[in-house]
């Protein structure tokens, strides 16, 4: 049991609130948002081994335990990890979902090496942010998109590249690269295809859902039939380019989150927030975050 200081906000709330992933995330209302905390253990199981009473945690809950809106909220210790030292509740709040999408995209799954070459969509944002810090600290060559306003944030995030989509368009700008991790629509999605080298890895965090995220969600098999039916366009165009399509929705993990607190702790990547809003104002917060403006994550203060 967490007594919570500070949540953020990410898009995915405001996509739960509206229905958006009702079938891939079946929640039963009424439902308490908020998929990122940071806070002070106040009580454990009798099976917990590795928190205590007093400790300084923070998580993103697994996705059947969200509820991080809220003064108290109970966590399996699995999903947990000791909140980092140089940083703030606030701070801290804003990192275990982006963080741990970003992980487990550009280390669990692209097998990212030093010397290879990575586009990170949407720079500034949540997950950009963070993304282009964990490449670099790898020692990936890394390019983003971002606006005008944005480019001296992603640069000073550690992008060698930055192009601005409002005078650029990045499919005719960069070539050859080894991974793109995407959080935009379907143009970009498509797009992203000729910026790969072959063999290259395009990783979809805005979809479209595949049935391997079906099984790997314990999903049957008629929802695997129909994930593969929803991204059978992209995928086969990703056959034609002679690159590979993946769709990733992250998942809870306290071990991935320990490691990126070493990370943080060494300095290695920062926090990136742009507002932090009190409690009485989650409402406001939620609608900040859907203008798609923020630079980093928009953070609650509970406490």
């Amino acid at each position: 049991m967490v007594e919570i200081h500070a949540a953020s906000v990410n898009p995915l709330d405001a996509k739960i609130r509206d229905g958006e992933f009702k079938l891939i995330l079946p929640y039963r209302l009424p439902l308490i948002l908020g998929n990122d905390v940071a806070g002070v253990v106040v009580r454990v199981g009798s099976s917990v081994r590795g928190f205590k009473p007093g400790d300084e945690v923070y998580a993103r809950p697994a996705q059947d335990r969200i509820g991080t809106f809220a003064e108290f909220i109970a966590m399996n210790e699995a999903d947990v990890a000791m909140k980092p030292k140089n940083l703030t509740m606030e701070e801290a709040a804003s990192l275990p979902l982006v963080a741990l999408t970003a992980w487990q995209v550009l280390v669990e799954r692209a097998n990212l090496k030093k010397g290879q070459k990575v586009l990170i969509h949407a720079g500034s944002g949540g997950v950009g942010a963070i993304a282009i810090q964990l490449a670099k600290h790898i020692g990936a060559y890394v390019a983003t998109t971002t606006s005008t306003a944005n480019i001296d944030l992603v640069k000073s995030l550690g992008a060698d590249v930055a192009v601005d989509y409002k005078k650029d368009d990045f499919g005719n700008v960069l070539q050859g690269y080894d991974v793109v991790l995407n959080s935009l629509g379907k143009e970009t999605l498509e797009k992203s295809l000729r910026v790969l080298k072959p063999g290259g890895k395009l990783f979809s965090i805005s979809g479209p859902p595949d049935a391997a995220f079906a099984r790997q969600n314990g999903s049957g098999w008629l929802f695997q039939q129909l994930m593969g039916l929803l991204s059978s366009g992209i995928r086969r165009k990703s056959k034609r380019h002679g690159v590979s399509y993946s769709f990733h929705f992250m998942t809870a993990n306290g071990g991935q989150l320990g490691k990126i607190t070493s990370l943080i702790e060494a300095g290695a990547i920062r926090a990136v927030v742009d507002r932090v809003f009190p409690f009485q104002s989650t409402n406001e917060a939620l609608a900040y975050v859907e203008t798609g403006r923020a630079k980093g994550k928009v953070v609650i203060a509970v406490k």
